[in-house]
């Protein structure tokens, strides 16, 4: 808990850690409203599925230019420019009058999302090269804690009872935050770096982590979309207990980030990532137990397990040798993106094909090639 403590008494770190918070705040509130759109433009649900592509191709669209905007701008002025799109574009969904609007609006807000995404991440390796902190996990568990506001924040619905101005009261909330700290790390801009030429040599780490990002990310995005429906069909869990996979994942998983620094400081990060795949794997045999009880004990272990990999990705990521930090951090981000994408889809025709168990056979080994591709990392390293 010594980062999370750390981020609470410096504003330094505090100040990037809200900018976390902020992105799954955001992206969070217009989650919850997505069937009103849906309603309000009365789109079926093919529309709303490209309406929601448009978003993610947003942020596939900026993932290229991100680490240019960076280098140009600085990393702290970068990251304050992706707050004050995001708090711009984030109304724009909800406001939209038409469905083509829709798709502007989305690809917008996800472009924005994308280049603040990036840029926090870059933000935060530069802070710990420069001061020799690790507050990267608990950074990330801002972003789990965002989610939680986000809950909190549904039991206003009935009360405001508009999008629009739900939406406006939280921008301009989570704005002002901003707004009060980002002077902390406005200034920040990335070391310099001895760019190497391109070689395969330099492209092997960056390959590896792409490897386990794609993989450890896209298991996250399985687990939130299809450990209800196995907790309902496999283990024929009663109704009541149908969302305790995710709520148990979701907990696990904020409470791993917040540790993790700690742990990170005192293994190393290449370990910590294994430790994380191995805690993953025993939550994977639980899981495939089919009884409901250590289903949900082996999806909290899942939670546990992935919180720590994926901060970790990006703080490798940003420390490459001959990559600058921005480069490393957006090659992660591509790659761990697309696997949160493609990986419930992937899984969802496994499910349809052969069966929801076989799906979360896959998610198995998938972990156990994330543990095999530590090993190759860690010889790479040395």
């Amino acid at each position: 808990m010594k980062s999370l403590q750390l981020i609470f008494s410096n504003p330094r770190y505090f100040a990037p850690a809200w900018v976390f918070a902020s992105l799954n705040i955001w992206f969070g509130t217009w989650a919850i409203y997505i069937p009103s759109v849906k309603d309000k433009l009365n789109i079926d649900k093919a529309d709303l599925g490209i309406a929601i592509f448009c978003l993610s191709l947003g942020v596939f669209t900026i993932f290229p230019l991100a680490s240019k905007i960076i280098n140009k701008l600085g990393v702290g002025k970068a990251t304050w420019a992706g707050v004050v799109l995001s708090s711009i574009f984030a109304l724009f969904p909800l406001l939209a009058p038409n469905y083509y609007l829709l798709m502007i609006s989305l690809f917008l807000f996800g472009a924005s999302n994308g280049l603040t995404d990036i840029s926090m991440n870059t933000l935060v390796t530069e802070i710990e090269k420069e001061d020799k902190q690790n507050f990267m996990s608990a950074a990330h568990g801002f972003f789990s804690l965002g989610g939680v506001i986000v809950g909190l924040g549904s039991f206003l619905i009935p009360i405001i009872g508009n999008p629009v101005l739900h939406m406006g009261i939280t921008v301009v909330l989570v704005f002002i935050i901003n707004l009060l700290f980002y002077k902390n790390y406005k200034n920040v801009v990335a070391a310099p770096v001895d760019k190497e030429p391109f070689s395969l040599k330099l492209f092997k780490p960056l390959f590896l982590l792409g490897i386990i990002g794609f993989v450890a990310m896209g298991s996250e995005g399985a687990i939130v979309d299809w450990s209800g429906l196995y907790l309902k069909e496999v283990t024929l869990a009663p109704s009541v207990l149908i969302g305790s996979g995710f709520l148990a994942f979701s907990a696990a998983m904020t409470l791993g980030r917040f540790l993790g620094d700690g742990i990170s400081a005192k293994i190393g990060s290449v370990r910590i990532v294994a430790l994380g795949a191995l805690i993953a794997i025993l939550g994977y045999v639980l899981v495939l137990s089919e009884h409901t009880v250590l289903a949900v004990i082996g999806f909290a272990l899942n939670g546990l397990g992935f919180s720590v990999i994926v901060p970790e990705l990006f703080r490798i990521g940003g420390n490459v040798k001959g990559v600058d930090s921005a480069q490393g951090v957006s090659f992660i981000a591509g790659t761990g993106y697309s696997g949160f994408l493609l990986g419930p889809v992937i899984l969802g025709f496994l499910a349809e094909s052969a069966s929801l168990k076989h799906s979360f056979y896959a998610l198995l080994g998938c972990v156990l090639l994330v543990l095999m591709t530590t090993m190759l990392l860690k010889r790479n390293k040395a």
